[in-house]
């Protein structure tokens, strides 16, 4: 912001940091646009998105998005926030899942990476097997969002809004398979299972019960500032495949800029958005602050993150390379749901169930779209349910 507000003077942007959306921001958000004083930009991470377009709270900005920005953005980055063809928030971020593993224990116990879920599951075995007190992973029962990403890899489709309706469909085939595929895991103690927001898996991360996390590229960051002295014991990977011929991913975080509907210079905040989001001025201002290896939605800002990004930490990966080729793999044509934090609760209710032997996985994702259903309609949305 003080970049941008450097750079010219025609306009100046105040800044207000609020809590983070779960912790009370998007809350903060909502009552504002309801008093009709909401601040001209709001931060909106992507799952939120959809919600705050139905409440009125983010503009319809299709016609104040220029085709130079469009152009210079990850198609399906800005698909994530294009809803019947009409755009909500522009894309700061996309993060595609990936694998961070340490090197040291991989060596230690001879283990190859998994390029499969196979493979994952004969790793996971494995390490069971050699090291009693430690886990190749963690399946988070705060990890709603971790599912979804597996599930839009194996080519979920939650939500769609053919036909001029919400249809939903969270238990799918290929979200089945997924969570039949952790429920194994789970099962036969080959994962271990508790929040990943918790003392308890900062502890696993910090005295290597846990060998690999499966997150957003945003993570690289995160742990190089978090855990300083693991410098040089950790590598990133491709998230491994169903099918390796036919590669793709799902996300794992990432935000956006909305305009809101009160904002009074609309075209001042898509002037200082469009800056943010594809300038490399603002990538470097970012990036300044501290750790990061956030993955830009505009894909000619990478060079910029590469070149700032201290590889040491990794042994010199070229950690923005890996994530520029898994960026491409990410599919196409994933909606998030209008009340997305409400029915990410009742999933993570329900992991926390099946984490102490009441129900499954799956169960919770069929809580999830029960509670779901209600909360649509209650928006005065026309809806279509597949369940199974």
């Amino acid at each position: 912001m003080d970049a941008f507000n450097r750079g010219q003077d025609r306009i100046q942007v105040d800044f207000q940091q609020v809590p983070s959306g779960g912790q009370g921001g998007y809350a903060k958000l909502s009552n504002a646009a309801r008093a009709g004083n909401a601040p001209d930009i709001a931060t909106i991470e992507y799952p939120q998105v959809p919600g705050f377009a139905i409440d009125g709270v983010a503009r319809d900005v299709t016609d104040l998005i220029s085709a130079g920005l469009r152009a210079r953005l990850l198609p399906q980055a800005l698909g994530l926030t294009t809803f019947d063809k009409r755009v909500f928030s522009l894309p700061l971020d996309i993060e595609p899942m990936v694998m961070h593993y340490r090197t040291d224990l991989f060596r230690e116990y001879g283990l190859e990476v998994p390029r499969t879920w196979d493979e994952f599951e004969d790793v996971a075995r494995t390490v069971r097997s050699k090291a009693r007190d430690r886990r190749l992973a963690l399946f988070a029962t705060d990890g709603a969002p971790q599912l979804a990403s597996f599930a839009w890899q194996a080519g979920a489709q939650w939500f769609t809004t053919a036909g001029g309706a919400w249809n939903v469909s969270l238990t799918d085939a290929p979200t089945r398979r997924v969570a039949a595929y952790w429920q194994r895991l789970i099962d036969q103690d080959l994962v271990f299972v508790n929040p990943v927001e918790s003392r308890q898996s900062d502890a696993q991360i910090g005295n290597g019960t846990v060998l690999a996390r499966l997150s957003g590229a945003w993570d690289a960051g995160a742990q190089m500032k978090a855990r300083p002295g693991q410098k040089g014991d950790w590598a990133i990977a491709p998230l491994p495949q169903w099918d390796p011929a036919r590669p793709g991913v799902g996300t794992h975080g990432g935000s956006t800029f909305a305009v809101t509907r009160d904002s009074r210079h609309p075209e001042a905040a898509m002037e200082f958005i469009e800056w943010q989001i594809s300038h490399p001025d603002a990538l470097r201002a970012r990036l300044a602050s501290g750790a990061s290896s956030q993955y830009p939605a505009a894909p000619g800002l990478v060079a910029v993150g590469r070149e700032a990004f201290d590889r040491s930490y990794y042994s010199g990966q070229d950690i923005y390379r890996l994530f520029e080729e898994e960026a491409r793999k990410i599919r196409d044509g994933w909606i998030w749901g209008p009340r997305m934090t409400a029915t990410m609760k009742v999933m993570q209710d329900g992991f926390a169930r099946a984490s102490g032997g009441q129900g499954s996985l799956i169960d919770a994702v069929r809580a999830a779209q029960e509670g779901t259903m209600p909360d649509l309609k209650a928006l005065g949305l026309a809806t279509t349910e597949r369940s199974s």
